[in-house]
């Protein structure tokens, strides 16, 4: 049996396992507010997978930019399309929706044209 004389092998032992939850902290508000972003986006009328360009333009209006489209150089890659609305960004394979995310500063996506 081991006897402390001090208690400094106690507060390193403290501040030891504090370092490790510190992290974890931060992560789960990361996650809350992912969770969050993904809630408002599921509440919201965004284009829906599988709908072709001409249904979302005819729904949605013309956007307000059309990005370079990406990929494309094999049947592996296929080509990616960005359109920005105000509100959110729809990404095209070939020409049907793959997805539609929120244009927000908690997605970093709030200027897609940086990425081109």
């Amino acid at each position: 049996m081991v006897k402390f004389t001090s208690s400094l092998p106690i507060i390193v032992m403290l501040v030891a396992t504090a370092g490790f939850v510190a992290p974890q902290v931060a992560s789960a508000t990361g996650d809350t507010l992912l969770v969050h972003r993904v809630q408002e986006e599921n509440s919201m009328n965004l284009p829906s997978r599988g709908e072709s360009m001409a249904a979302v333009e005819k729904t949605y209006g013309a956007p307000l930019r059309k990005l370079s489209p990406a990929g494309g150089d094999t049947a592996k890659h296929p080509q990616i399309n960005r359109w920005e609305y105000s509100t959110f960004i729809v990404y095209f394979e070939h020409s049907h929706v793959i997805h539609s995310v929120l244009n927000t500063p908690a997605g970093n996506n709030t200027n897609p044209t940086a990425v081109n």
